[in-house]
């Protein structure tokens, strides 16, 4: 699994070639940029592949250890050199790599946490910019509207169908939406900031330019199925899947602490003649029950804590889904309503209260309030897609946990391959516990 990894996110044992980053960049190429050169991303993979090469560690034998025994008189009368070795009971060897093995598991699961975060914080100022320049869009051409009007205020002035004060009003209001424009504008840095911080890139880099196409997140969020699939795909209940199953290991080599460890050596004395040999044996005795006993007992103990850690993510995971489905039928709802009832009604609004003002049947302030109306409808309408768009995001990295196109994690055919796996190994734990 580390190899097929290291494939893609460091072959060759170097950094991936980075796609480049121009004004024709899809949003699937920032992504793919941010995943291969965030170092968040880079630590965690290291994380993993150092977890991947404990296994060898902890399933291999301790080292040999030469010894020299001397007796000295007057003279040197003996020169015994010897090698000698621990041996653990074997059963305990295996147990510890099942262990290591299950842990680099669990350290993979948090590698793709990571990497799916990464592609979350490139797609939320990715979509807060987008619509950034739709907000700006409407107060641009609010702004042009009452240009409009102020001219129409003052044909009424001078026609003497109204005062100066409704002009003034006009310029109060086109004073207030340009400020917000500069505001609005103003506010692109810090969110090209997070954008460029989550591609990986270093202050003193050039800003990467935006993505000249929007692309919304594929994803159905009525779908039933939905929720199953984060059950069976989410990568922070993977990880505390294996944190189980490294605690169940866990009592499995505290059991076998009632087994003996062994110790083997052999010395010569190169001074004798015959060359004397001198075998050893050692053996641990675990005569200390309660010390076994409370190893057994912490291990139980860390399970338990490992299982209900694992209960506790799953419950919040149903919340995060539910509290996320809701606010993506709220926004979706929203959406519906201000685009197939409310603007139209809106513009409509503001077309009688200007035909009613030139007539001399209505006032200039009732034409403020429908222009300031249709104003607050188009932003909500921008804002209605922006938090849907965040929402679906979300959920696909996020909660579902379905990886972006490129990401440098396992295929679902290995994933597939490793259940397999870890399916058969729990059986075979089953089956070795009823034996013991």
């Amino acid at each position: 699994d580390l190899k097929a990894v290291t494939q893609v996110y460091r072959p060759g044992e170097g950094n991936a070639m980075l796609p480049t980053l121009d004004a024709n960049a899809t949003l699937g190429t920032f992504l793919t940029y941010a995943m291969l050169n965030q170092p968040r991303v880079e630590a965690a993979y290291y994380d993993y592949a150092a977890a991947v090469q404990r296994t060898t560690v902890e399933r291999s034998l301790p080292d040999p250890r030469l010894t020299l025994e001397l007796d000295i008189q007057e003279v040197v009368t003996m020169v015994m050199p010897g090698l000698m070795t621990d041996l653990p009971w074997v059963k305990k060897l295996r147990i510890r790599a099942d262990a290591a093995s299950i842990e680099s598991q669990a350290r993979y699961f948090g590698f793709e946490t990571a990497v799916l975060q990464t592609a979350f914080d490139v797609k939320r100022p990715y979509y807060q910019l987008y619509f950034l320049n739709e907000r700006l869009r409407v107060n641009r051409e609010t702004l042009a509207l009452l240009g409009q009007l102020e001219q129409l205020a003052r044909t009424q002035v001078e026609a003497g169908k109204a005062t100066l004060q409704d002009v003034l009003r006009a310029e109060i209001e086109q004073d207030r939406i340009e400020t917000e424009i500069v505001n609005l504008d103003d506010s692109r840095h810090p969110m090209l900031a997070k954008f460029k911080a989550a591609l990986g890139m270093t202050g003193d880099q050039p800003n990467p330019p935006m993505p000249a196409q929007f692309e919304s997140t594929p994803i159905d969020l009525t779908s039933e199925q939905l929720f199953a699939d984060a059950l069976a795909r989410n990568p922070r209940l993977k990880a505390m899947e294996a944190e189980v199953k490294m605690a169940e290991t866990g009592i499995r080599l505290a059991r076998t602490s009632k087994l003996p460890d062994f110790n083997l050596g052999v010395e010569a004395d190169a001074k004798a003649s015959p060359v004397t040999v001198r075998p050893t044996l050692g053996v641990t005795l675990p005569i200390w029950r309660d010390k076994i006993a409370a190893e057994i007992a912490s291990a139980q103990a860390l399970t338990s804590a490992a299982q209900a850690r694992l209960s506790a993510e799953q419950i919040q995971l149903a919340v995060e889904f539910a509290d996320t489905s809701f606010r993506y039928r709220e926004a979706t709802r929203n959406l519906r309503l201000i685009t197939d009832s409310l603007l139209p009604k809106a513009r409509q609004a503001l077309e009688v209260a200007r035909s009613g003002y030139g007539s001399g049947k209505a006032d200039f302030i009732n034409l403020l309030d429908a222009e300031r109306s249709l104003l607050e409808l188009q932003l909500a309408e921008v804002e209605a897609r922006t938090r849907r768009e965040l929402v679906l995001a979300e959920v696909s990295l996020l909660i579902v946990g379905v990886p972006p196109s490129g990401a440098p994690i396992l295929t679902a055919t290995t994933q597939s391959q490793e259940a397999e796996r870890a399916t058969s190994d729990k059986n075979n734990l089953l089956i070795s516990n009823t034996l013991n």
